[in-house]
């Protein structure tokens, strides 16, 4: 279990998307790298930011759909579980169901107000103005929200912090968090 709030925060001049982790003690916790130019998303997570020790790798089952599902793969190659997207609805307001391992929908990923989503995707690139727009999104599992994600202020970066608001065992905390990166890397994509 990891000692939150996490903080993530994206590499801003990189040819391949990147995410660096920490923790509440500003540890390195989790490294992500995403393949760039790749016809169906395909995102490895190392333990590191030397990515000497990979731990899960996410990949797209479909090129370019808004019906994608995310496959979480343990480094091992044991399924974790499974991210999809929800086509044309996610266009308005970001709700991403999470399947655990054995095909369940354990969990959902959305949007606190959606409003902001876009209020976000008009202005974050205006210098300044942007930074003052900070969507968040609920992590629920079971019903109950166990994580929340919120768009920190930052010029020149894009910062988020997760917090915990409820229990989950160590497995749920590997669907969630791999969970929650790709939903991140797609709604960065977005806008």
């Amino acid at each position: 279990m990891y000692n939150y709030p996490l903080s993530l925060s994206f590499k801003i001049v990189a040819f391949n998307p990147q995410v660096k982790i920490t923790d509440a003690g500003g540890q390195t916790v989790l490294y992500v790298k995403q393949k760039a130019l790749a016809l169906k998303e395909a995102v490895r997570v190392f333990a590191d930011e030397g990515q000497k020790q990979e731990l899960f790798q996410i990949k797209a089952n479909k090129i370019i759909d808004f019906n994608a599902q995310y496959a979480i793969t343990a480094a091992s190659g044991g399924a974790v579980g499974t991210l999809k997207r929800q086509g044309m609805r996610s266009l308005w307001k970001a709700s991403y169901p999470i399947v655990d391992a054995g095909g369940a929908e354990a969990g959902m990923i959305h949007e606190e107000n959606p409003w902001l989503k876009v209020l976000d995707g008009l202005v974050s690139d205006i210098p300044f103005v942007g930074m003052f727009i900070n969507p968040a999104y609920l992590v629920d599992l079971r019903g109950k929200t166990v994580l929340y994600l919120k768009k920190q202020p930052a010029f020149l970066e894009g910062k988020f912090s997760l917090d915990k608001r409820g229990d989950f065992t160590d497995g749920e905390e590997k669907l969630l968090l791999n969970s929650v990166i790709m939903m991140l890397l797609l709604e960065r994509a977005r806008g």
